[in-house]
């Protein structure tokens, strides 16, 4: 396999001719692909900064076997690879003089990649503490009894009620990122979907979230309930709730990613019916390699 074998262009729509049979064919593994490069293709380029988004393919034979997305300064992600091919997309990143302050994969790959970068650039790669599993719903099996209330959908007037709570849950998971009114548009909160779970007296308690349907395929992504009001139910109410109306909209999968560090969570959305696809893992380079000529 030769390094030349990746094919590398800033077209996000090209990118996705080329691939998107590729990533559609299994969605689960490529969620973060196929997510990443609609929202590049929904926003343009030039909503993610100076740096333009870089994507790749691995062809061979007319044949992909591979793809990869490069978006400054969030990091860089990766569909499932063999050792072989993390080697030969390092060699071909590293040769084109491309830093690679992180990467992003399910951890079989990530970890294939971030000894590959190590051995062709020198780069010292640090595992991030925070460990994920992506789950796939098998069966929807929503809570018995559900707490009291309804699941309600957030409308276009509630737009003040989502960033809080979006913020809530970003303070909650240590995302650095700031959401307002000005910021709302660029984060990758703007794009989903919310329901809220509402006591009997119209009181929201919980929220989550959905993206759009790609490829068949909907992530459930952002569940939060503030630390006062847990452990009454409304999670499992609200994810069920989201997650019933991700199959009304189409979704012949949806998945969802849980911090591993968090038992409950992951207990909870196994009993929804969730089951587990791959453990996810980021790495973090001390030095990104070559500087971008």
């Amino acid at each position: 396999m030769r390094p030349d074998d990746w094919y590398l262009t800033d077209d996000v729509d090209g990118f996705l001719v080329r691939a998107g049979d590729f990533l559609r064919s299994r969605p689960g593994a490529h969620v973060m692909q196929l997510t990443w490069a609609e929202r590049v293709r929904a926003r343009g380029a030039a909503a993610f900064g100076a740096e333009a988004p870089v994507f790749g393919v691995l062809e061979r034979a007319g044949k992909v076997e591979a793809t990869f997305y490069r978006l400054p300064p969030r990091g860089f992600g990766l569909s499932p690879l063999t050792p072989e091919q993390a080697d030969s997309l390092a060699a071909r990143l590293a040769a084109l003089g491309h830093s690679v302050p992180s990467v992003s994969a399910d951890h079989v790959t990530a970890g294939a990649f971030a000894e590959a970068w190590q051995r062709r650039t020198g780069a010292t790669p640090e595992l991030r503490d925070t460990r994920l599993r992506l789950y796939r719903l098998g069966t929807l099996a929503p809570p018995e009894p559900m707490p009291a209330g309804r699941g309600r959908v957030l409308e276009e007037q509630d737009l003040e009620h989502a960033m809080f709570w979006c913020g809530e849950f970003a303070k909650a998971v240590g995302e650095d990122v700031c959401i307002d009114a000005g910021t709302w548009a660029g984060t990758r909160f703007a794009d989903k979907r919310y329901t809220l779970w509402e006591t009997p007296d119209g009181t929201p308690v919980s929220v989550a979230g959905m993206n759009p349907l790609i490829g068949g395929q909907i992530q459930v992504d952002v569940v939060y309930t503030p630390a006062h009001l847990r452990g009454r139910g409304y999670a499992g109410a609200v994810t069920a709730e989201v997650s019933r109306a991700a199959l009304a909209a189409g979704a012949r999968d949806v998945v969802l990613f849980a911090d591993l560090s968090n038992p409950t969570s992951n207990a909870l959305y196994q009993r929804l019916g969730y089951r587990t696809l791959t453990d996810w893992a980021v790495y973090d380079f001390t030095s990104a390699g070559p500087e971008a000529g």
